[in-house]
């Protein structure tokens, strides 16, 4: 408690600092944004966080403790047909967003951390009294769609520029992983000059701390032994359809009697304004449904925090579905509740998992995944085994207070 104290009053500068962030909704971006803002909050910085959307009954708790400012959610979010148009609407909301701030807001700041959208970085470049620009780059966007007719690339080409040349104006590059590192200059010939440092994510470990467990009673069905647990949002890209190919392939596995004790929670970030998250989700329901997982599987949509620590301490293992996946906070989350995470031996999971010290790292096929689950099954013990050594993992590799120290340095660096 004496280090933190002493730590906090820090006599070096204390800028201020203003995150810009798309949609402060419940995503790992989300998570990271306000975990890096109460991180230089702890450090003396003067915070605020902007934002094109802010509900606070659909985001993490602790973005209530810290000052949040909306502007330009009028703007669209698509162009209404079919939900084309995303990107380049996130493009003209974020640009908005910095107009605001910077002309029609009376805030002052020293630095500006923005992510996932640079567009609109050359706004700040219009500032009488230039502001340094903190960029944290969670995957190339470009590389998050597929562009598979001739008006999808044409649609496509000047945003993947103007995502290349902005994302070279920030005065300082951040990524999640080293994984991340090697996408960002195989992406960008023009910026593979640059060596983007490597910052990863970490945890607000005093809400895990702090929070009591509740009982899974009314979430899932008496009798359940071996309970699974999925937590992703209800997006196609984050394969969930192999959690649950991976349940059917360990039916046949299993006695009646083993099966009948396995259940599966899916619980994922839902938003009803996202036509991919209502669309998916009802996909997701039929394939449950032809595959006769009725009594062996519970959708959780928008769950509280609360649920996710309740689910964590309750569950026997996190499947961990992406592949490629940028980093991953949740295997972070996992590990820290001593919850053994399998996951798909690509992205992100690779640096934070240690297979089958704190969990498996599988191809991503059905197959593979079911044998990974059954060893949970057959092996009582490697719930308990698995889940101290991830625990330990997290605080060496991951901790909270190399994350606060890491961040301000970047972020007074920029004003020396």
């Amino acid at each position: 408690m004496e280090e933190k104290q002493v730590q906090n009053e820090d006599p070096g500068p204390h800028p201020s600092v203003l995150f810009l962030h798309p949609d402060l909704g419940v995503g790992g971006a989300e998570r990271l944004v306000l975990d890096a803002a109460l991180a230089l909050q702890a450090r003396g910085c003067d915070v605020k966080i902007w934002t094109a959307h802010y509900d606070p009954g659909h985001c993490f708790a602790e973005s209530r403790d810290l000052p949040v400012r909306c502007a330009g959610d009028w703007l669209p979010r698509c162009l209404g047909w079919a939900g084309r148009g995303v990107a380049v609407c996130a493009y003209l909301r974020m640009i908005y967003l910095a107009l605001y701030v910077l002309f029609l807001s009376d805030e002052e700041f020293d630095v500006v951390v923005c992510d996932q959208v640079s567009a609109c970085i050359p706004v700040f470049k219009l500032a009488r009294r230039r502001k340094k620009i903190l960029f944290y780059c969670h995957f190339p966007d470009l590389l998050l769609t597929k562009r598979d007719s001739f008006i999808k690339r044409l649609y496509r080409a000047p945003i993947d520029w103007a995502e290349e040349y902005t994302t070279g104006m920030a005065d300082c590059l951040l990524v999640n992983s080293r994984f991340t590192a090697a996408i960002f200059k195989e992406t960008f010939k023009s910026l593979s000059h640059i060596d983007p440092d490597i910052l990863y994510p970490s945890l607000n470990v005093t809400s895990f701390d702090a929070t009591d467990p509740d009982k899974l009673d009314d979430l899932v069905p008496k009798g359940k032994k071996h309970l699974f647990l999925s937590i992703n949002r209800y997006e196609r890209k984050k394969n969930l359809t192999l959690a649950l190919e991976a349940l059917v392939k360990l039916r046949e596995r299993l006695s009646s009697q083993d099966w009948d004790k396995v259940h599966l929670i899916m619980a994922g970030g839902y938003d009803e304004r996202v036509l991919e998250n209502v669309q998916h989700y009802q996909e997701l329901k039929k394939i449950v449904q032809q595959s006769d997982l009725g009594q062996h599987v519970t959708f959780l949509r928008s769950f509280s925090d609360k649920q996710k620590i309740s689910l964590l301490h309750g569950c026997t293992c996190v499947l961990y579905t992406p592949s490629n996946e940028h980093f991953g906070i949740v295997p972070l989350e996992a590990m820290y509740m001593q919850c053994p995470v399998i996951a798909v031996n690509s992205g992100g999971p690779l640096e934070s998992i240690v297979h089958g010290v704190t969990g498996f790292l599988c191809e991503p096929d059905p197959v593979h995944f079911s044998e990974a689950i059954e060893k949970f099954i057959h092996e009582p013990s490697l719930k308990a085994t698995m889940g101290l050594a991830g625990r330990a993992r997290v605080k060496e590799k991951f901790s909270p207070e190399a994350f606060e120290e890491q961040l301000y340095q970047y972020v007074t660096k920029l004003l020396v």
